[in-house]
């Protein structure tokens, strides 16, 4: 058993498979999300709500991987995972509604990832 209380005895991984996975990995985007400098005028809902909906529809397309909307008491709004270059990600982010009404603001890195990884159930 692990030392950290409810994490199980983790699995061992050798040098090949750290390679063989290492071989797998390619580039993404992530895109953090922040409060923008109109994040509480007043249709600013209506607005995030067509940005989930854009998000929705950027997923079903195979572009946007993960969405994580960010709780808490902090100018984070959320995460995203995209499947394609900075510029690209950047020119896409450009499009969406909460950005192009300042309700919210988009900083995109450059990010590596292994394809497959999904989220926990």
């Amino acid at each position: 058993m692990s030392d950290v209380v409810g994490l199980p005895e983790l699995p061992q991984i050798d040098d090949d498979e750290m390679r063989a996975r290492l071989a797998r990995i390619r580039s993404y985007s992530l895109v953090l999300l922040r409060h923008g400098p109109n994040y509480e005028r007043s249709d600013a809902r209506g607005i995030i709500w067509e940005h989930g909906r854009r998000n929705m529809q950027l997923q079903d397309a195979g572009i946007l991987s993960v969405v994580l909307p960010v709780r808490g008491d902090n100018d984070l709004a959320g995460i995203g995972v995209f499947g394609r270059s900075r510029d690209e990600t950047t020119a896409i982010m450009n499009g969406d509604p909460a950005i192009a009404a300042g309700v919210l603001t988009a900083e995109v890195y450059e990010a590596s990832g292994f394809p497959g990884d999904t989220l926990l159930s």
